[in-house]
């Protein structure tokens, strides 16, 4: 996975710990997720991993970190990822 995403200066004042754990994250995803019905045990799973990792994300920097990830992508890419942070709010609002 191209981790050039990680060095834009919008993202500078994010903790780099943070950022090379969501390429991690990320790059795992490409590998396990192959379809909608994966997403959500995916997103679960990732949202546990950083917890447990003490690394808590501030709402400006998952805000900075989604709109640089959406650079140069298409729109319909853009309303896939637009959808997967949906996703993430909601979970976060109503823990299993």
């Amino acid at each position: 996975m191209d981790q050039s995403w990680m060095n834009n200066p919008n993202l500078q004042g994010i903790d780099k710990a943070k950022l090379e754990m969501l390429s991690q994250l990320a790059s795992q995803g490409q590998n396990q997720t192959k379809s909608q019905s994966d997403l959500l045990p995916f997103l679960m799973m990732a949202a546990n991993t950083s917890k447990e990792k003490g690394m808590q994300f501030k709402p400006n920097e998952m805000d900075m970190i989604v709109e640089v990830l959406k650079m140069g992508k298409s729109q319909e890419e853009i309303a896939q990822i637009d959808k997967m942070i949906m996703l993430m709010k909601m979970m976060m609002k109503n823990p299993f």
